[in-house]
């Protein structure tokens, strides 16, 4: 059954609004809408039977990125399947930021946390870059999107992110909208205070933030990156980060200077 197309919010109406966020949560690929029994996949009825140990009548909330968030009750229970019937809508649908993370992919256990704390950060969608130093050239898109999703559930998070295909840099850089922020996280900047290097810049037209591999961009690489319209080149201070580590230190400084951290009147 398709739910119905729903009113959608700020994320800062979402935010402020009262809710529970030690409640139980569960992404759903199907429409959600109030009255409505769905039945979850075998991997989500494990989750919801075995690792939880719900039993009948239990509550979880659903969301789906699309619908917003409900109060949903387990039903029908069985030793490995039950249903989940769908209450009042908790929730309004928040969208996507106009934020995506740019990112050289890196070793497995790494790119896990990287994609968990860039979901949290509050990316819009995540962009694999592949660079000239890039460690691993073949990404396990499906895991990518479990962890995002992951994070989202024990986040609160209802715009979950896009999980965008994989680009070389050559291609990314000339597919360059010329309007578009690009927050380059350049190791060899000079140290100064990177929220000197945003003010006065804003998000209207949207912001990616690139971050390179383990080792860095090279010259040439760095020079066109930096030869784009509209690009605020960082240093992420005197100390040389992981790659991970990175990606929340970029997040946070640009969600603080130009970004949903700031009061709402600020962000209007």
């Amino acid at each position: 059954m398709a739910s119905a197309p729903c009113a959608r919010v700020s994320a800062w109406e979402a935010i402020v609004s009262a809710y529970d966020f030690s409640a139980q949560r569960l992404f759903v690929r199907d429409d959600l809408a109030p009255d409505v029994e769905l039945a979850p996949s075998a991997e989500a009825s494990n989750y919801l039977l075995n690792v939880l140990r719900m039993r009948e009548g239990a509550a979880i909330h659903l969301f789906n990125g699309r619908d917003g968030e409900f109060h949903a009750t387990l039903a029908n229970v069985s030793r490995r399947s039950a249903r989940l019937r769908v209450g009042e809508r908790l929730r309004a649908q928040t969208e996507r930021a106009d934020l995506d993370y740019c990112f050289a992919p890196l070793k497995q256990a790494r790119l896990d946390y990287m994609a968990q704390k860039a979901t949290e950060m509050g990316a819009g969608r995540l962009l694999p870059v592949m660079t000239r130093r890039t460690q691993v050239r073949r990404l396990n898109a499906g895991r990518l999107e479990s962890n995002v999703i992951e994070a989202a559930e024990q986040c609160g998070v209802l715009a979950v992110p896009e999980v965008a295909a994989a680009v070389e840099l050559s291609e990314f850089l000339a597919r360059w909208p010329a309007r578009r922020l690009l927050v380059f996280c350049d190791e060899r900047a000079a140290l100064a205070n990177p929220l000197d290097a945003l003010e006065g810049r804003t998000a209207g037209e949207g912001v990616s933030v690139l971050i390179g591999p383990e080792g860095g961009f090279d010259d040439a690489e760095r020079a066109a990156i930096a030869g784009l319209p509209n690009v605020a080149r960082l240093s992420l201070g005197p100390r040389v980060l992981r790659a991970d580590t990175a990606a929340v230190a970029a997040l946070a400084i640009v969600q603080a200077a130009i970004g949903d951290w700031r009061s709402r009147t600020a962000a209007v």
